[in-house]
């Protein structure tokens, strides 16, 4: 199964079952001693970003917003048997030229990581891909905070519904995340590596 590292605040580390390892929006907790195939980037806030963390791999494919969002549209990649596809991710402090979500198929399992955002009309959509995990960022200070985030979960109909991004300047919040009241909500503590099937 493909295992999951959630690093806290808004960063990932995934590793496919062939050992390809792919980190999003690099910031925040430990788990940097991977070497990279693949590193995502969201937007370019500082708390996104952090290239710098990773020891990439020869041949290493860095996707920001600014290729995920080339010739004006949301792009879709395949690579290294994984395939990614970016989504509509904005608001008042992340406008929609700026930043992206990611819907990642990884060993037959589809995750959507909502990165920074509030309700986007794409999400409409996302019940018909039958997703495995949403990754859902609920702060209320610069994104949708723990009510809309629910109001999604709800809409987009994943498997799981993980909140994440849940407090400015913190890793995680424990007493935060047990008050999203989204349906199938599953709890992944910053530092915590899952299994994910």
């Amino acid at each position: 199964m493909p295992k999951l590292l959630y690093q806290g605040h808004a960063s990932f580390r995934l590793t496919s079952n062939a050992g390809t390892v792919v980190f999003l929006d690099p910031y925040a907790g430990k788990g940097y001693d991977l070497p990279a195939d693949i590193i995502l980037v969201s937007h370019q806030h500082e708390d996104h970003n952090q290239i710098n963390l990773i020891t990439q791999k020869p041949g290493c494919t860095v996707i920001t917003n600014v290729e995920a969002l080339a010739n004006g549209k949301h792009n879709t990649f395949t690579l290294k048997g994984l395939e990614i596809e970016a989504v509509e991710a904005n608001n008042k402090n992340h406008p929609p030229d700026q930043c992206v979500g990611f819907i990642i198929t990884i060993d037959g399992l589809k995750l959507y990581f909502s990165t920074d955002t509030n309700k986007t009309a794409q999400m409409a959509s996302f019940a018909a891909k039958k997703l495995d995990y949403a990754f859902l960022c609920c702060d209320g200070f610069y994104n949708m905070g723990l009510a809309e985030a629910a109001e999604c979960a709800k809409l987009i109909g994943a498997r799981h519904n993980v909140p994440v991004h849940l407090k400015p300047g913190e890793l995680f919040d424990r007493s935060l995340a047990e008050q999203f009241e989204g349906p199938n909500r599953l709890i992944i503590e910053a530092g915590e590596e899952a299994e994910l099937n």
